[in-house]
């Protein structure tokens, strides 16, 4: 065997030795990849979910600091009552066959989670309310803190007190999720779309409360 034999074997070795560590390193290079694109989703979805505990909770507080008057509470707490009863209503207007199963506005809630059907009728209810989900945790976290504070008024009891209720809303209201979800909750009713509660009727979606809670 001569050199340039020996030299050309040596070579192909080489290059073979050099095309499996690149194997190696591409396979590495693979994995890391792999790795850095899981913990970014990861991080992502951390970072959503802490950026949805700190809206939860920026909520909440904006909630439990409103200062308003017994009256004004109430006036607003019989709003959101009334829209809460309606989308309840609108709901199993679209499922008769689940009415039984369907006795609250929590169990709604619920059940969307995993139900396609009653998810879909949900989401058409609110776009035909012109409704956001935003909105019903707004209003679901009002109804949660001032349930067994407030008192239920009446259209004509709620006129009598306060001429303009978004004036109200826009002025004492400081937190944008919020106060959207009210002047939403006040369209809907002066709009004529809502289900009237009967002046008896005190708060029929106690179950809402263990619900939001969780």
């Amino acid at each position: 065997m001569n050199n340039e034999t020996t030299t050309l074997i040596s070579l192909k070795e080489a290059m073979k030795r050099v095309d499996h560590k690149l194997q190696v390193l591409e396979a590495q290079f693979k994995e890391l990849d792999f790795t850095k694109d899981s913990l970014t989703q990861k991080f992502e979805h951390h970072s959503k979910a802490l950026a949805n505990q700190a809206a939860h909770d920026e909520l909440w507080t904006a909630v439990l600091a409103l200062k308003l008057t017994s009256m004004e509470l109430s006036i607003l707490y019989s709003y959101v009552m009334e829209v809460l009863i309606c989308l309840h209503t609108r709901v199993l207007e679209k499922l008769p066959d689940l009415v039984r199963g369907l006795p609250t506005l929590a169990s709604v809630l619920r059940r969307k989670v995993k139900n396609q059907r009653i998810r879909g009728v949900w989401e058409s209810v609110l776009e035909e309310s012109g409704l956001e989900e935003g909105d019903i945790t707004a209003l679901c976290t009002f109804f949660i803190a001032y349930g067994n504070k407030a008192e239920y008024y009446v259209a004509k009891v709620r006129q009598m007190y306060i001429k303009d209720v978004t004036f109200l809303i826009t002025n004492m209201v400081k937190n944008q999720a919020l106060q959207d979800g009210l002047l939403r909750a006040v369209q809907v009713i002066e709009k004529g779309k809502a289900v009237k509660a009967p002046e008896n009727q005190k708060s029929p979606l106690k179950e809402l409360i263990p619900l939001a809670r969780n």
